[in-house]
């Protein structure tokens, strides 16, 4: 019996795929814990209609991802740090700050663990920090650290 699968079955298949399998697993399993549904032309219709529609909601997604990646690179931030007698800085950036200025200051909010370079920023200057809005595109931030002044 072929089956649309509505959830990812172990041995079978992923969700949405079509899979052949008995009949009595069929009913007495799939059927019985709503996991899949009898593939009928209807159903197999329904089936291509929603993966138009997911495809048409990712493209969405994606373009107003890399709007948002242009608009995060042409961001500067600017962080300012107590340094010691040698120049060297105190504490770092972290990652939650930085995340806490953009909401502030330009009303974007991001997740903080979804930083690639995982590092505070432990030192004065300009710094790039890699953010990786979805799979596949990675935005830069402009950072940079200045010396407080007394």
């Amino acid at each position: 019996m072929k089956v649309i699968l509505l959830q990812d079955v172990k041995n079978v298949g992923k969700k949405g795929n079509v899979a052949e399998v008995s009949d009595g697993y069929a009913i007495n399993f799939l059927f019985a814990k709503n996991l899949a549904v009898k593939a009928t032309e209807r159903g197999l219709e329904v089936k291509k209609e929603e993966e138009i529609k997911r495809k048409i909601e990712n493209e969405k997604k994606k373009e107003e991802t890399l709007n948002l990646k242009k608009e995060l690179e042409k961001i500067n931030l600017l962080f300012k740090a107590k340094s010691g007698k040698d120049g060297q800085m105190f504490g770092s950036i972290s990652t939650k700050q930085i995340c806490e200025e953009l909401k502030n200051k330009h009303g974007i909010e991001l997740d903080k663990r979804k930083f690639i370079d995982n590092q505070p920023i432990s030192s004065f200057g300009w710094s790039r920090p890699k953010f990786e809005l979805m799979k596949g595109v990675i935005a830069v931030i402009n950072i940079e650290v200045k010396e407080e002044t007394k």
